[in-house]
């Protein structure tokens, strides 16, 4: 039996959730991580057993998963392996995110046991969340992986998980907010190689292919230099229009048969 951590994060945000619960799941047992973000890699070539854990975690983009996780999640070979289904979210709302998570993985053979969406800091507009997963959010996803181990000794086994959402999914075609280098780019190429759908010329760094790029804000996450930004404009803009959603806090949602 392998416990396997599959992570769409962009940003260190989702990674910072699963990392908490993969971390108490695992309970000293080693992690096998897996980086969805990786363009290049060969994700056919994970075959899993219905002995084995997934931990499965992807941030939410506009009450939807991000299409290239969807993509990269058909790949891989579940053959009847757990699934624990994870969503991060900016403190807005998930929607469509696990119910479009959960069956993605279903067709490709995995087994959905319980699922999460669970809040960390916005990844372009910081001021929402910030600071999130906190403490609380730790000791909430520490408490629930014991539920679920607790779940899995019961019987009947789990057989279905139900989780909000609607089908057909919500419509979402990206944001207008899309990064640009400053004059203080280097060209060193970091962004382009680890820009996840190949949004950024390996030629000229300081260009974008606005069309391919999905917001995801990996190149200024990841630019040595900070030369990387968005407008302005369009981020205060867009600030305005979440902050009576995103100002109060929301807690971690749980879902387990």
């Amino acid at each position: 039996m392998s416990l396997y951590q599959i992570t769409f994060s962009p940003t260190g945000g989702t990674q910072k959730a699963a990392d908490l619960f993969a971390q108490a799941y695992a309970d000293g047992a080693p992690v096998h991580a897996i980086d969805l973000t990786d363009r290049n890699a060969d994700f056919s070539t994970l075959s899993l057993t219905p002995e084995d854990t997934c931990i499965i975690a992807v941030p939410s983009y506009g009450g939807r998963v991000p299409a290239p996780a969807v993509t990269r999640l058909h790949t891989i070979q579940g053959r009847g392996a757990n699934a624990i289904l994870m969503t991060v979210y900016g403190n807005r709302a998930f929607e469509d995110t696990l119910i479009e998570l959960q069956d993605t993985l279903t067709k490709s053979g995995f087994h959905c046991i319980a699922a999460i969406a669970a809040v960390a800091e916005h990844s372009i507009m910081r001021q929402f969340a910030t600071g999130r997963p906190d403490a609380e959010d730790a000791r909430v996803l520490a408490a629930f992986e014991k539920s679920i181990h607790m779940r899995l000794e019961d019987t009947p086994p789990i057989s279905h998980l139900t989780l909000p959402g609607n089908r057909p999914y919500r419509t979402y075609d990206g944001l207008p907010i899309k990064p640009e280098a400053d004059r203080h780019c280097t060209k060193c190429g970091l962004c382009a190689e680890k820009c996840p759908v190949g949004a950024i010329p390996k030629d000229d760094p300081a260009k974008l292919e606005k069309a391919a790029c999905i917001s995801c804000m990996r190149c200024i996450a990841v630019c040595p230099e900070h030369a990387r930004h968005v407008n302005k404009v369009l981020l205060a803009g867009a600030s305005l229009k979440l902050k009576k959603v995103c100002a109060e806090r929301k807690d971690d949602t749980l879902f387990l048969d």
